[in-house]
């Protein structure tokens, strides 16, 4: 009966030294999630406020970036004609989700597949640029999170006149390579100048060497002030609109709170930090078996005015208190 025990605790030990190594293995072979990334700039460096917000919203989830979940970023460069070729380069690396963050990025992703789940982070009119079918009920394989900026365009130019006393022309910055997002939001900027009576000058700049040009050429036409539109490239470049702006003496409103911190004079809008570290809950209900046609379009929810009183001085623009008041941040 001893002997029939001991060979009983000798099968269940070695049966329980043989299930550990299984378990071990089960573990590390385990599917770490991909998470491709398209975004608009070079390299990481470039877009580091944003990346360090996406991983903020991972890490908020309780994500751990190399254990329990994998970015596979592609930078195109300021360079439209590689968002296509981008995006079909993660789905063809069957990422699990695929985070698109400018229209650009968001419209490729479109374009190069049907089935892969898209998050796009920032878009101004999803609806109207036939991304999603609405809102509610995107349809398809893509949601994500609207900026609205379009929507805030007569908000703007107000507090862009609060700002700036006298302010009677204005200049808009347009980049038409993004040609539905450049008419909306052209269109809505003209409107909303007409209701305050200012006259606009257009310039354009297709890429980062074309906005010297355009500041000369507002310059030129005596504008009061320029009005950056929607696009990643100038939130890319905006040392070197701030540097522009600075040398034609022209305030600016633009329209990231991070391009008010590179020498901007004032920005209203979305809060651009907030929406990248919102968009990994979308991403983490997608690997839990959500479909993106059922999780509804969010919009901002936070929205933020910037002034940068530093670059005001430089100008010789003297703030309002009024308006100081209400800023959200004042960059002294």
């Amino acid at each position: 009966m001893l002997n029939m025990r001991r060979r009983e605790f000798i099968i269940l030990l070695g049966g329980t030294t043989m299930a550990l190594p299984l378990s071990a293995h089960a573990q590390q072979t385990r599917k770490v999630p991909r998470i491709g990334v398209l975004w608009h700039a070079g390299n990481e460096e470039e877009e580091a406020p944003y990346l360090a917000a996406l991983r903020r919203g991972f890490s908020d989830l309780g994500y751990v970036e190399g254990q329990s979940y994998v970015l596979e970023q592609r930078f195109a460069n300021e360079e439209y004609e590689r968002f296509n070729s981008l995006a079909a380069d993660l789905v063809s690396q069957k990422v699990d989700v695929l985070v698109a963050v400018s229209p650009a990025a968001a419209m490729a992703a479109k374009r190069t597949n049907t089935t892969l789940p898209v998050v796009f982070v920032i878009h101004p009119d999803p609806v109207g640029s036939k991304l999603v079918d609405s809102l509610a009920r995107p349809g398809g394989n893509i949601t994500g999170l609207s900026n609205q900026i379009i929507e805030l365009s007569a908000k703007r130019l107000q507090y862009f006149t609060e700002a700036v006393n006298g302010l009677s022309q204005i200049g808009l910055l347009v980049n038409p390579r993004d040609a539905d997002n450049a008419r909306r939001s052209v269109e809505e900027m003209l409107e909303g100048a007409a209701k305050l009576k200012l006259s606009t000058q257009v310039a354009e700049a297709r890429t980062p060497n074309d906005i010297g040009p355009a500041f000369s050429k507002l310059a030129e036409a005596h504008v009061d002030g320029v009005v950056t539109t929607l696009d990643s490239m100038f939130n890319n470049e905006r040392d070197r609109i701030a540097n522009l702006a600075l040398k034609h003496r022209l305030p600016t409103m633009v329209h990231t709170g991070e391009m008010v911190k590179s020498g901007g004079l004032i920005s209203y809008g979305a809060d651009y930090l907030d929406l990248f570290r919102r968009a990994p809950q979308y991403v983490d209900r997608i690997l839990k078996g959500t479909k993106p046609a059922d999780l509804p379009v969010q919009q901002s929810t936070k929205f933020v005015l910037v002034v940068n009183l530093k670059t005001a001085k430089a100008l010789g623009v003297e703030i309002p208190p009024t308006l100081l008041a209400r800023a959200d941040e004042v960059i002294e």
